[in-house]
Parts: structure tokens; sequence; C-alpha cells
């Protein structure tokens, strides 16, 4: 189905969120002629995408024709003190804000804009870069069901999307599938270093590792049945898994590790917003 939106969007920061979102929107067939990027850097991946579309890049913008029926925030949140308030004021009350910034809450941009903006607040992840990631978005009261449908479309681009009924969980889905992608990096590496331990090769290792974490996650992803009924299928009694899982699934294991990781995660989210 053929991305379409009535009106101008205006994309500020072609970083690697920014690039993810825009590579999805131009695969769904989004007229190039409707987008304007705003970056005064753009990264040569981002600048090469942007010039084969012949897209509108500009370094700022300080004036617009008429307000972007759709305004994206994709810059790092340390700079959005600087960059928000000059794009707000392009902003009509119609425009639909959408902002990718962790650590930025609603109302922070609520106080910039024209009261009655719909803003829409989400946390995509890094695996959005190749159309398999997943966002958490929650918006305020002025997102009506039109602007949800335009958000909605906008992020399935790039992915799966999941609503929120409140802004709360935010930080909870930052830390679950906003970090999550490190955690499985993270695990494949580990796992790369045991086989090390055990007797392989360096490279065999991390070989074996890359492909079983990337494989049991595409398997997951194919299949309808839940995680644990999946690992149950790989492990036979008293066998190499479930000798593995004994240790993984002590009462100090993996599932305490990982609960005190996202809570951890959780917190730090929190501070960065207040």
């Amino acid at each position: 189905m053929t991305l379409r939106i009535d009106g101008t969007l205006l994309l500020a920061g072609a970083g690697n969120m920014g690039l993810s979102m825009l590579g999805g929107w131009l695969d769904r067939g989004l007229d190039p002629q409707q987008i304007i990027v705003q970056d005064p850097a753009p990264p040569a991946r981002a600048r090469e995408l942007i010039q084969k579309h012949g897209i509108d890049l500009r370094a700022s913008v300080t004036e617009l024709r008429e307000p972007p029926a759709v305004l994206v925030v994709a810059v790092k949140p340390q700079v959005m003190d600087e960059v928000f308030p000059p794009l707000a004021r392009l902003a009509g009350q119609a425009t639909l804000v959408l902002s990718v910034a962790a650590g930025r809450r609603i109302e922070g941009f609520e106080q910039h804009l024209t009261k009655g903006t719909p803003v829409v607040r989400c946390i995509p992840n890094t695996p959005s870069s190749i159309g398999r990631g997943i966002t958490g978005a929650v918006g305020n009261a002025h997102v009506t069901a039109a602007k949800r449908a335009t958000c909605d479309a906008l992020l399935r681009a790039i992915g799966e999307v999941v609503w929120l009924d409140e802004e709360g969980l935010i930080d909870a889905v930052t830390a679950v599938s906003g970090s999550g992608p490190a955690y499985v990096f993270y695990l494949a590496e580990c796992l790369g270093e045991a086989g090390i331990k055990a007797g392989l090769p360096p490279a065999l290792a991390h070989k074996l590792a890359r492909w079983t974490v990337s494989g049991a996650g595409e398997l997951l992803h194919r299949s309808d049945l839940s995680p644990d009924v999946l690992r149950q299928n790989v492990t036979s009694p008293n066998g190499t898994t479930f000798a593995a899982l004994q240790v993984l699934m002590a009462d100090d294991g993996l599932a305490k590790i990982m609960r005190e990781g996202v809570a951890a995660a959780t917190k730090r989210s929190r501070e960065l917003a207040q």
C-alpha cells in the first residue's frame, strides 16, 4: 500500500534513525517532493539518498509557504532545546508533531507549540534500519484518529508499532525494546567468547554465535509459538541444552540479571526526562 500524506513532511535530523525512517517512507512510495529534510551536516549515506531522490535538503528552515502536515523531530536530545523552538514556529495547529527523541516528554514540546497541536512521542529501535524495528508510541489528547492513522503509517514503514495508553510506559518501552538490541548483541558477544573458552578458534566461535542468535531471532519472528515453547523444543531431558539452562535459569541467573538491567534502563530513562 502506497504511503500518502496530505501536505509536506518536514524531517528534522538525518542521522541513523532519521535516515532509517526516510528510507522506509521512500520504499513505501511517499512522494519525495513532499519531503523537506533539515540537517546542517547529514552523514554521507543520508546525503546520497537525499540527492538520489531529489529531496529538498536545508541546513536550516526559517520559513515555509505553509505549515507542514507532519513535523518529525529526529535530532539528538542534547540539541533539542536549540533546534526545536524555531521548528515549532513553523508548525500550525493541524501539524502532526512526531518525536523520536529519547528522554523528551510531550509537555516539553507542547510548551513551544500552538495550543491544541497534536504531538506523538515514540521510541523506535535500531532494527528499524532494516525495516524490522518496533516502535512504542503515545499521543497527547489532540491526536485524532486520522492523525494517529497518519503517524501509524509513517512508523510502520520501519517495522511494527504498539500504541501506549499512557506516556509513563515509555520509559519501560525504552528499556525493553529501545535498548533491547544492545542486550541481544551482547548475548552474541558473550556466546562467542564462551565458545572460545570451550576451545573453538575465535573466528569460528563468533560466526557460530552470530548465526545462532540471528537465526533464533528469525525463527522467533516467524513462529506462532511462544518463546518458552520454542526453548522447550530445543531442550532434551538431561541433554546438553538442559545442562546449560540449569545455569542460566538459576535464581541468580539470566532472568534476574535481565530484570535488573531493564530496571536500571527504565530508571535512567525517567532521570533523562526530568
